[in-house]
């Protein structure tokens, strides 16, 4: 790579704020004298092809795209690492709801019933749940129907709109189970999307963890310590990078950890989730 390059990032947008939120850290950057860009992506897969194909250095990626690209390099003979997180991805969990008058009292209940998760590709509403009632003896569309709400694909439950269509489902009775993230139920509580007493939760998953910044091998290490360094001296109590923080939903970064990646990849062993996209991978990396 040109030394006199930018540092190129790749992130997926997900939302408006994404622009806001990376100009910010571009400029931070570059008066600590970091040369850093970032580029877009509509969705995580292309994001990973973009990251083998060697057009970014860094992804943003979400968890179900960290294991895309390590498995991938894996297999091509390379390595990734997970170089950065916030302190907000790290031990997370999800939970099943029902509604708080309804007769299921354990996860055996929901056999023939219907379970309302997230987006096809979403870990924390989807993958990550559904190999949780798998664990407990209750296979998916089998012992009982899962209800997708596909809102983004590609996105892999960044957006967190097919959360709230699934908690929608649930008070409105055309599910008898919601999965989503521990921290969505408050949220949604708080919006009011979940009436106060109307739910009550059933199950809640060990804790994961969520998106962290990925490399490969090939990164120019001198770039990414620099731009790591900076990450970790970022300080909340800095009034110029307050704003960023809070948009990005983290009070300090944190060294990257993979530890927390067993569930979901447990999830996509049992489903083959990203299969088809790794054997694709392979056939354009060749």
């Amino acid at each position: 790579m040109d030394m006199n390059r930018p540092l190129m990032m790749g992130a997926v947008a997900y939302d408006a704020k994404v622009v806001t939120i990376w100009d910010g850290f571009q400029q931070y950057f570059k008066t600590r004298g970091l040369a850093f860009d970032y580029m877009l992506f509509s969705n995580y897969e292309r994001q990973v092809e973009a990251h083998l194909s060697g057009q970014i250095q860094i992804a943003w990626n979400s968890p179900l795209a960290w294991l895309q690209t390590e498995r991938t390099a894996e297999r091509l003979g390379r390595r990734a690492d997970a170089i950065c997180m916030r302190d907000t991805d790290r031990d997370l969990t999800s939970i099943v709801l029902v509604r708080a008058d309804s007769g299921i009292a354990q996860l055996s209940d929901l056999r023939g019933k219907t379970v309302a998760v997230g987006a096809n590709d979403s870990p924390q509403a989807t993958l990550i749940p559904l190999n949780h009632l798998a664990q407990h003896g209750l296979k998916p569309h089998d012992d009982f129907r899962v209800l997708v709400f596909d809102v983004l694909v590609g996105k892999h439950g960044d957006h967190i709109g097919g959360e709230r269509d699934a908690v929608r489902a649930l008070i409105r009775g055309e599910a008898d189970a919601a999965c989503l993230l521990d921290g969505n139920h408050l949220k949604f509580t708080r919006e009011g999307t979940i009436p106060s007493g109307a739910v009550r939760m059933l199950s809640q998953t060990p804790p994961f963890d969520h998106c962290n910044f990925t490399i490969l091998d090939d990164a120019p290490s001198a770039l990414v310590a620099r731009f790591k360094d900076l990450l970790l001296a970022m300080s909340y109590s800095d009034a110029e990078v307050r704003p960023l923080l809070d948009l990005e939903g983290l009070k300090q970064w944190v060294p990257g950890r993979t530890s927390g990646y067993a569930q979901l990849a447990a999830s996509i062993d049992r489903f083959a989730t990203i299969d088809p996209f790794i054997n694709d991978m392979l056939i354009r990396c060749a």
